[in-house]
């Protein structure tokens, strides 16, 4: 994305963005293989001659490689994951002996992927619009920020004080009551 994206107008935004999401899928619909992902891993479905049997197939997933071929024939796909993957959490499949099934887990599950291979064209990663995800998908740390977030812009809509303005109520009301000789009246507090 050029750096003049910002100064278009909105009609030549749209233009450019429904020029670059077809340009994409050309590309993508060019590639010997059809991939989705997640924000924690990616599918990628490549299909082989009918009547394939695994034991036809030579399949390669390391932590940054991956390749797909048959015996004795050359690869349908190989080269350089653009990201690395937990090899041991990783799988394929062959389905109805015509199309191989691989399931890549991310290592890094907070990152989407531009490719699958470094050297196959990209998509822009800005544009992807994932699925809601659930609160109870996420891990706890993050369950607790997100539900802070969302508490602390409903006591604001609310005309509420957020959690941090309710601890820190919380915490002068202690102080006052653990130094009744204090005369707090004329305080600002901030």
């Amino acid at each position: 994305m050029s750096d003049d994206y910002d100064s278009l107008t909105q009609e030549e935004r749209e233009a450019r963005d429904k020029a670059d999401r077809e340009r994409e899928a050309t590309e993508q619909a060019a590639l010997p293989y059809k991939w989705r992902q997640e924000l924690g891993d990616v599918d990628v479905t490549v299909p082989v001659p009918k009547g394939t049997r695994g034991r036809d197939l030579v399949v390669v997933i390391q932590k940054k490689n991956f390749s797909i071929g048959l015996k004795g024939k050359e690869k349908i796909l190989e080269g350089e994951l653009c990201k690395e993957i937990k090899v041991e959490e990783s799988t394929w499949t062959l389905e109805d002996q015509q199309t191989v099934f691989v399931h890549l887990e991310k290592l890094n599950k907070q990152q989407w992927w531009e490719n699958v291979l470094t050297h196959h064209p990209k998509i822009d990663t800005r544009k992807i619009q994932p699925d809601n995800s659930k609160l109870s998908d996420l891990d706890g740390e993050t369950r607790g920020l997100v539900e802070k977030m969302m508490f602390d812009n409903q006591q604001r809509s609310l005309g509420k004080p957020t959690s941090d303005e309710l601890k820190k109520m919380e915490a002068l009301k202690k102080f006052q009551a653990a130094h009744p000789e204090l005369d707090f009246s004329k305080a600002k507090i901030s």
